[in-house]
């Protein structure tokens, strides 16, 4: 699922002050933590492919998120301009480096469920700090961009239940969270299609 929001409203969301030597405007902040709370989730989903042996890319995405969720920490950590974010950054990194741990492990059923429990204390604490700089933009094109955002998370969290499922665990709790994102999903893809930001090619891109 391509997301048209990001790359449509970063440009409109002006530049902010930022800590240290960051470089990022606003709009690439919010679009890179939104990235974040996906990559939260791809990760999981990569690294039960991988342990099924079912799909042979799913090692390069596993290795490539991993990559980018680790860049992209750093750059989020010298945007941080306020006391709440930075140390709400930090706990993300705290969480990151046992996440990490777990995920770059060899693949096993025993140890999915709990790479499965820490992607989603990964991803509440990486949703606070993308709500931090939503607050911090004070425009509804970094409302946008966040909840388009979240959408490519739902659709890896989606991903990420399925496949846990179909490696035979059975956790009543993976199809309810299954359930609740693809509702979850539908319901932000009508808030989108219903911003009166939106031009003709963006209506056209939310009906695909």
């Amino acid at each position: 699922m391509t997301c048209i929001f990001p790359l449509i409203f970063i440009g409109s969301i002006e530049a902010a002050p930022a800590a240290g030597k960051s470089s990022l405007t606003m709009g690439d902040a919010i679009n890179k933590a939104g990235r974040q709370r996906m990559l939260s989730q791809r990760i999981v989903k990569a690294y039960a492919l991988v342990g099924q042996k079912v799909m042979l890319s799913a090692n390069i995405q596993l290795r490539d998120s991993i990559k980018l969720f680790e860049k992209q920490l750093a750059e989020l950590t010298d945007f941080a301009a306020t006391d709440e974010e930075r140390k709400t950054i930090a706990e993300v990194a705290a969480l990151w480096k046992k996440y990490k741990a777990l995920a770059t492990a060899k693949p096993s059923k025993d140890k999915a469920e709990e790479l499965a429990v820490m992607s989603d204390k990964v991803l509440k604490k990486s949703h606070q700090f993308v709500l931090l700089l939503q607050e911090r933009s004070g425009t509804n094109a970094g409302k946008l961009v966040n909840i388009s955002g979240r959408q490519r998370m739902l659709s890896q969290r989606i991903g990420k239940f399925y496949v846990l499922r179909s490696w035979g665990l059975d956790n009543p709790e993976y199809k309810a969270g299954q359930d609740k994102a693809v509702v979850e999903f539908t319901d932000a893809l009508h808030l989108l299609q219903n911003a009166p930001e939106n031009t003709s090619e963006i209506d056209d891109a939310l009906a695909k």
